[in-house]
Parts: C-alpha cells; structure tokens; sequence
C-alpha cells in the first residue's frame, strides 16, 4: 500500500483537516520533535487504496541568513552586507528538529500534499517542506506526479473536501518573491541597522533603545507619524468666529441654527454680520426640503479593515488582532484572515453561511428576519485573486470564545450579516431660514427603515427631535443671536487604524505584514501608544525620521519601498526576472548606504540636540584596569560601561541589575569586577568588563562572565565554583554563587536551571574532591549552631549534593523539568563539571543512589 504524507502549517490545523478527511477515523501520536502530532488513517487517493499521514509544521521551517562570520558586528564592515556576505538557511526554531522530523516522516512515503496557508508566504513554505522530504521520498519511476497542493479558505467540511478534490501545484514564483523579499529586508536593514546602532550607542548614553535598526517598510511607517508629529509641532491656530442663532415657534423646543457662511476669520466683519442680524426679531421658513436618503451597507470584510475597526473601535492593537484572528481560523470559527479581496465570489454560499448564525443568542432574530424576506446582493467590491472575504463559519457563544477572541468574532459575524442586509433609509428634512439678511438651515434625520444598522447598531443614524411640520412663509421667533470665537485645532497623532490605512494606500507591507512592522516601531521605543490608540513618536523616532530626510529623503519616504513592492509582486506574477529584482534594488540601496555613512553628520547634529554624550551620561560605578579612573555605567538601554579616559565602552548583560562586586579586581586586567542579577530569586554572576568583551581564553566566547571563566586559579572562576553538569541542558555547567548566603543557590551557566540549596548556612564551598558516583564535585557546608538542620550537633558536613543522604531534603530543583544526568543512560557527565580537570564520570552507580536521585528531580 502506498503512502501520502500531508503537510499542514500548524498543528491545530493539521488535526482539523485530518479529522474531516477520515471522518473521525484516524489515529494520533507525536512527532519525535514533541511539537506536532501525525494523524494516520486510510483511504482513497489518486483511485487507489493509501495510507494517509497528516501533519504539520510550524509556520516557517527555515530562515535566511548571514553565514557565521558576518554575524559578528565587531569584524565586518556593514557595507560588505549587500553583496559579499553569503546567506544561508538554517531552521527557523533549531529546537523544534523539523527538517530531521519531515524527514522522518517522509522517509518512504510516495506522494505528498500540501496544505500550507494560501498565501505567498505558504508557498515558500510549501517549498522549505519539500527541500526536506523530497530526497526522502520514493522516487517514481514512470513520471508519475508525485507533489501536490491543497487550495482551501476555510476549515470546514466542504472546503477542506472540495480542496482534496481539486488539488494543483504549489506556485514557485510566489515563494521566489518571497525569498527575494526576504533577503532584502536582511541584507538592507542588517547594514543600516548595524552602522547606526554602533555609531550612535558609541557616541550617546540616553537613547533608551538597545537597537537603532532600520527597516525598508519600518522606517516609511515611521515616518508616517513623524510626519504627523511635525505638522501638531508646526500648527498655528487662527482665531475664527461664527454666529450662531436659537429660534422657537409657540412652546417648541428651541432649534439651533446653522450659519450658511459657516465661519468668518475677520473679527470686524463678524461683528458686521451680528449687527445685521440682531435688528431682525424673526426668522422666516424659506425652504422645507425632504429627502429619502440611504446609507449604504459595508463592503465585505478584508485584513485592512478588520485590522483598522479592531484598533478603532475594539481597543485591539494590529499584531494581537491577527494572533487572534488566526487562532479563530485554525479552530474553525472563520475563514482564512488575511485577504485583499472585498467581493465575495460567484458562488459564495451566502445563505448557507447566514443559516448558521440563525440561533445564535445575539443576533438570530435578525438572521430569521433577513432569511425569511431574503437576503440583499452584497455590494460589489474589488477582487485581488487571493481568499474570499473575512467571514463566520459556524456559529459561537461569549462563553466558549471569550475575551478578545468573542469580541473580534462578534465584530466579524456582525458585518458579514450586514453586508447582505438591506441599507439603512431614513429621511432628512432641511429648512431654509432667513434672519434678516442672512441665511440659516436645522437638518433633521428620521429611520425609515434601519437595515443593515440593526446588526450593526453603532452605525445607525442618531436619536434626533423630529421637526412640526412647517411650511415656506412660516415665522420663527429668534430668542437668541451671538457671536461665537473660537480656534482651529490642530490634527491629532495618527491612531493606528489611520496608520493601516496610509500604509495599504501607498504600499508599504502586505496584509499580513503591516501589523509586525507597527510592533516594530514601538518595540524600538520610536512611538509609544497613548490613549484612543494613537501612536506618538519618542525624540529618538523623531531625530531619526529628520535625520534621514537630511541625508537622503527616499530612506523614509513610501515612494522607494512602494516601487519595490510592485516588483515583487511582478516576480510572484512570473513576468520579471528573481535575481535581476535583487541585484538592481541591492545596487540602490547600497549606493544609498555609501552615501549615508559619508553624510552620518547631518543626523549626529540632531542626536547632538537632543541626547546626552557617554561621558556626561550614567553614574560612577567601577574602575578601569587602563587608566584606575572610574568607568561611568549607563543604565538606558542598552546598559554599558564607559570609560571616559580612555573613550572605551564596554557591553553588559541585559535585563538585569549590576553592581559593583566588593571591589574586587581581575587577575588578568586589573578590572573591577561587577555583580550581574535578575532578582533575589534568579540567577547572579561576578564578570570582568574586560573579559566580557574581550574573551580571554581560546575556549571562551564573547559575552561570558566568570562563572564560564576557565581561569584555572581564580576564586570566581568555573574552575573553582563548577559542581556539575547542568541537570537539564546538555553543555551547562552547575555553578555556586559565591554572593547568594544566606539563601545559597547554584545555576547553570547556559540556562536557567536554579538550584537552591543550604539555607541559612554560614558558608558554603565548592571542595577539590568528587563524588565517586556521580563525579560531581563535593560540598563543603558551614551552618551556624543555632540553625543547624544537620544530625545531632554538627554545623559542618562535606558531600555530593546530588547523592548524600544528608543533603537529601535541603536541596530544591527550580526551572527544571528533567532528572541529573546521571540518569541518561547512566553515562555521567559527558564534559567533567569544567574544573579544568578533564574528569569522567566514575563508572559505580548503585541502583538504590539512582532511585533516590530520581525522587528529587522527577
């Protein structure tokens, strides 16, 4: 019997799919990755008796980048980027083994469907999938097609069936464009980013953002609110006046007046029109105009739209819209969520859709209505060729969604109702006044009949006091008339559904990747969002927009950006060349590179405006093993050391808080050593600001602090504080912190295991000697008399916390989830604990040791 694997993007997806082509039949268990499941039935495929395999990946198998030596911002020039660096892929999650796992499960199989999102970015994927599981496949041998792809919309039984139906081929210039997307985001915005973010975090200490990056759709996006920014900055406001008049008939409520002229901007001519006004003491009917007017029914709901409402009006920022969105598609409660096209197609089961919703508790009753007098033709909208619009597949409650997912949903199924109901009709009567020489008019609006606002209530037109009757020639008694001065206000900051709109209309980003490059620029700490989801630009975001209009305007203009764009979609189209695309565009934006490093002075005069330098930036903190002067240590992010002497500076840990550490000095450059801590409860280590810069030994990397040190007699160092290796990591080493007491603890120097162990000891020490079971290295504990929890009236005892008995209950596992490795096919510890010994594990593990171990670390 033959083998079809299926490939789906997620795995809630994949077991959606599977269960509705086997008909519930099929059976699960886990992928050797853990993180998906395959989902095995038989059936028909191709005419023939198959078994089926249906799994998933994990969005994106692979990711582009720079080859291992240009990852390094210290010895590359950026401008080497755009063309001499190679890029490679490498997985996306290293973690998950999803190419070992595709392989795998491909190993063997015949044929393969694919069941990607139907977007360009499925399509690359479809063809990362198949770089995998290809040359595992069974070849055939009679030129059979043996790949194949899954169109589908939404997960529901009549898609998902009418897509294994009619399967196609996965679209190779859709995942070219792609890839040419993805390396010229790398290479453009890695060597931009790179040269400003080290030649302004060089020079300044109070720019709050660890990256200055740059972005070819970022920085227009950015630009979009800087640009609003400086016209509130730019505003002047002019004075205007405008007069207003109250008039009544009998015991009427009195109506309030619109002046025809509106306003006038000259106070004397203002007055003028009051004094012209004020000798009338009646007000006469000149006109009386009504009108049936209707207010049309939404298009059909696209990505840009549902993104724009969801910031507007459900206080939902657009990448948390999106996440939600998604998760509402795989679990089967709306179509596929990102979609250009507003016009719903031919033959769009409507009805069967609205059916659904009939006995929903919220709006049922106006399903009922609208099925029984039959539903309206939607409004004709654009079609891009991609996915249907955005709408409901099957019907939900607040209680089995919840939270945003239900408010999003609700949003959703309402406008897909409103979109075949009738438009709203009401009826707008006018009446022309005239006081004295000038002209007036009350406009008042009546329901006919609400519509399509029934569904959607917040759309319909407001509760206003209907007119009495009147007729031309009828008088009004005028009660009041005043001149009214006021002031024109300035535009407020772009809310982020404005921001979606400006960005769909000048072509920066696509539907799914507008909301990724507004987190963006607010992760950078260039826009905060303020209240009513307005987005106003930090002084950073600021100088940096002027900055690049200084040097060269196109950096953050959408005009650039928007030319590349249309090319991409040439090359998804098939009608240009990928790798000329990526060559002409590169050799521009290398140009512009070049001429921006020449001309970084103009946006350093901006930063100079508005940032601190290092050296009259941070506080005293720890000395200098050149020049014994104290180094200042600058907490913005992101933190560093500065040495305004020798105008050196020097890279901390982040996120975390650092000290000086009893100023002590290291033995090999003479620098104070600095504590770095996550909390009370966290990890802490000693490191040299020299050493953490400047790795000092060959088997060291930049970036270490002491307790990866390898120094063989350094009090701080691995050699003398490492117990043993990491009980869940495989290259970790388990090590004391020295500054812990009271409350001791040791932690792995690559992850975040914690063990705390000892409380309340006097000291604790790491001893010369091992354990002979485990080799880890013993531990020599000094209580106090009073709070000794040893045996007896001991205060002292030496033993392998991982072993003795003694120490059994005073040890507690943190952020850990597997045993010691001892237990891993009892081999030991691979590396020795890294005390510069080179010792192997001993080879005597008695079983009743083992047992125990096992209970403290379950």
């Amino acid at each position: 019997m033959k083998t079809v694997l299926m490939v789906a993007e997620k795995p809630s997806l994949a077991q959606s799919i599977a269960k509705i082509l086997s008909k519930g039949c099929a059976t699960s268990r886990k992928g050797l990755n853990g993180a998906c499941s395959v989902h095995d039935y038989t059936g028909s495929f191709q005419g023939q008796s198959v078994r089926f395999k249906m799994t998933s990946v994990c969005g994106h198998v692979m990711s582009l980048d720079f080859i291992g030596k240009y990852n390094n911002w210290d010895k590359v020039d950026p401008a080497e980027l755009f063309s001499k660096a190679p890029t490679e892929k490498k997985e996306a999650n290293p973690k998950l083994n999803m190419v070992k796992f595709l392989q795998v499960e491909g190993r063997g199989c015949d044929y393969i469907v694919l069941w990607l999102d139907c977007d360009k970015e499925g399509e690359n994927i479809c063809f990362e999938v198949l770089d995998a599981v290809q040359p595992v496949m069974n070849r055939s041998h009679t030129g059979e097609h043996t790949v194949y792809r899954a169109k589908f919309s939404s997960i529901t039984d009549t898609d998902i069936m009418n897509a294994m139906n009619r399967l196609g081929e996965p679209n190779k210039n859709e995942a070219l464009s792609v890839d040419a997307r993805q390396e010229l985001d790398l290479r453009i915005g890695c060597a931009f980013t790179r040269f400003q973010t080290k030649y302004f975090q060089g020079k300044y200490g109070n720019l709050d953002s660890s990256l200055i990056s740059f972005g070819p759709c970022q920085t227009p996006t950015l630009g979009f609110c800087v640009e609003r920014h400086d016209k509130i900055q730019s505003f002047k406001p002019e004075t205007y006046w405008v007069l207003q008049v109250k008039v009544s008939r009998g015991q009427e409520h009195p109506l309030t007046l619109d002046w025809d002229r509106v306003r006038v901007f000259d106070r004397e001519i203002a007055q003028m029109f009051l004094n012209l006004t004020k000798t009338s003491r009646e007000a006469k009917v000149e006109s009386v105009t009504k009108k049936e007017k209707a207010k049309q029914r939404p298009q059909a709901l696209n990505t840009v739209e549902m993104l724009r409402v969801a910031s507007s009006a459900l206080g939902m920022g657009p990448q948390h819209t999106m996440q939600i969105a998604e998760r509402l598609y795989t679990q089967g409660y709306i179509s596929y969520p990102r979609t250009e096209t507003t016009h719903y197609p031919e033959n769009f089961d409507l009805k069967g859709t609205l059916r659904q919703q009939a006995n929903n508790p919220f709006w049922g009753d106006t399903v009922k209505a609208l099925l029984a007098e039959n539903i309206n033709r939607p409004r004709k909208g654009s079609d891009a060729g991609d996915h249907p619009p955005i709408t409901p597949m099957r019907s939900a409650t607040e209680a089995e969604l919840g939270g945003d997912a239900w408010r999003l949903y609700e949003y959703i199924t309402r406008h897909f109702i409103a979109t075949i109901s009738y438009d709203c009709k009401y009826l707008q009567t006018s009446i022309g006044f005239c006081v004295g020489c000038e002209r007036f008019t009350s406009t008042c609006k009546e329901v006919i009949s609400p519509g399509f606002t029934e569904v959607m209530p917040w759309l319909g037109i407001p509760m206003e006091e209907s007119f009495e009757s009147c007729e031309r020639g009828d008088k009004f008694n005028v009660d009041e008339i005043k001149l009214l001065e006021k002031q024109t206000c300035p535009p407020d900051y772009l809310t982020e559904a404005e921001l979606i709109t400006l960005m769909e209309k000048h072509g920066i980003g696509t539907d799914a990747s507008i909301p990724v490059h507004i987190n963006n620029i607010c992760q950078r700490n260039y826009v905060t969002v303020e209240s009513g989801r307005r987005l106003k630009p930090t002084s950073l975001g600021i100088v940096l927009v002027h900055g690049y209009y200084k040097i060269d305007p196109e950096l953050v203009l959408p005009t650039i950006r928007s030319a590349v764009e249309k090319q991409l979609n040439l090359i998804a189209q098939g009608k240009v060349n990928f790798h000329q695309v990526l060559e002409h565009t590169l050799d521009i934006f290398k140009r512009k590179f070049h001429y921006f490093v020449d001309s970084i002075a103009g946006m350093d005069e901006l930063m100079e405006v508005s940032f601190s330098p290092l050296a009259a930036t941070g506080k005293p903190l720890s000395r200098c093993g050149k020049c014994h002067r104290f180094m200042k240590y600058i907490q913005a992010k992101p933190s560093r050391l500065h040495c305004s002497h020798c105008d050196e500076t020097y890279s901390l840990p982040q996120n975390g808080t650092i000290k000086l550490y009893k100023e002590l000095r290291c033995p090999l450059d003479d620098f104070e050593l600095v504590l770095w801590s996550s909390g009370s409860r966290g990890k802490s280590y000693p490191l040299c600001p020299y050493c953490y810069n400047h790795a000092p030994f060959r088997d060291m990397k930049k970036g270490m602090g002491c307790n990866e040190c390898t120094h063989p007699t350094c009090q701080h160092s691995l050699s003398m504080l490492g117990i043993a290796q990491c009980v869940e990591c495989e290259n970790g080493v388990m090590v004391l912190d020295s500054t812990s007491g009271p409350k001791w603890k040791m932690s792995c120097n690559k992850c975040n295991v914690i063990v705390h162990f000892f409380e309340n000891a006097h000291r604790v020490r790491v001893s010369a000697d091992t354990c002979e079971v485990c080799d880890a290295a013993l531990v020599l504990v000094d209580f106090n008399k009073a709070k000794s929890p040893l045996p007896g009236d001991q205060t002292q005892h030496t033993g392998c916390i991982f072993c003795d008995n003694v120490f059994q209950d005073l040890v507690e596992l943190k952020h850990a989830t597997m045993r010691h490795p001892m237990h891993r096919g009892g081999q030991g510890r691979k590396q020795g604990r890294g005390r510069g010994r080179g010792r192997r594990g001993n080879p005597r593990k008695p079983k009743d040791k083992m047992a125990a171990l096992a209970a403290y670390f379950v």
